[in-house]
């Protein structure tokens, strides 16, 4: 299948790692041209090197509003036809471990931001007639996981976000989407393999086998698996596709929607 993303602008939030960097290195090997944004410059021009002509970037940190504001200005040179409103996720803590500020900072990194830019954005595509919108959350909006009570309860509530904004703007050319993986071969699977293996007592390659054998297909899933799915998304091919959860899981998740 032709997705038809040769030459077409694609913003990735959160690109140089996990999820963001599979996304954005797919979108390349498409022909598709990235607007690729993280906080460390040094990950972004080696995504950069790896195809000049494709990929623009630019460092800052999403969560601070005056650098949403530049990020903004410098996505408007652009004539975006997607994005991805994609970050890394909270601390590993039960909710009796959690103090307020953990709530505060939650809600500022896995909230906040991504209702003032994706509404931003947003606004720019209806205008357009056309547009993309995919939020990569976690498989922790249809299961709750042990020791994840941040990520529990904020993911979420950008779920309901994503289905209320996705409902006013389907009739303007616009669809909204969500994915949610569970376990994958990433970095960030990182804090969740040491929570565990700290509260059991067990070494971290004991704790990963535990959460792998939580899957019903035996293994971490596959970033580039999970890409692919991305871009469809992503394509004029899923025009009547929007407000929707998606789960990419392995099958671990129990409940009959999951």
């Amino acid at each position: 299948m032709n997705l038809n993303l040769n030459d077409k602008y694609f913003l990735v939030i959160g690109a140089t790692r996990g999820f963001g960097r599979a996304i954005a290195e797919a979108l390349i090997e498409e022909g598709a041209k990235v607007i690729a944004v993280a906080r460390t410059a040094e990950k972004l021009e080696e995504l950069k090197a790896m195809a000049p002509g494709q990929v623009e970037i630019i460092a800052t940190d999403v969560t601070i509003p005056l650098e949403q504001e530049r990020m903004l200005n410098f996505v408007g040179n652009f004539d975006i036809t997607g994005a991805v409103i994609n970050a890394g996720g909270p601390p590993a803590k039960s909710v009796l471990e959690t103090k307020l500020i953990d709530w505060d900072n939650a809600y500022k990194n896995l909230i906040r931001w991504k209702i003032r830019i994706s509404k931003k954005l947003a606004i720019r595509f209806m205008s357009l007639g056309y547009g993309r919108m995919l939020f990569i959350e976690s498989v922790s909006v249809k299961q709750p996981l042990d020791n994840m009570a941040l990520s529990n309860a904020f993911r979420v509530a950008m779920v309901g976000y994503v289905k209320s904004l996705s409902r006013e703007v389907a009739a303007k050319g616009l669809t909204m989407n969500v994915l949610a993986p569970g376990y994958h071969d990433t970095g960030a699977l990182d804090r969740v393999v040491k929570k565990k293996a700290y509260i059991r007592k067990t070494p971290p390659k004991d704790a990963k086998k535990g959460l792998i054998e939580e899957t019903l297909t035996g293994k971490l899933g596959d970033p580039k698996q999970f890409a692919s799915l991305a871009l469809w998304l992503l394509s004029e091919h899923s025009g009547n596709i929007t407000g929707q959860t998606i789960s990419v899981d392995g099958g671990m998740t129990k409940g009959l929607f999951g």
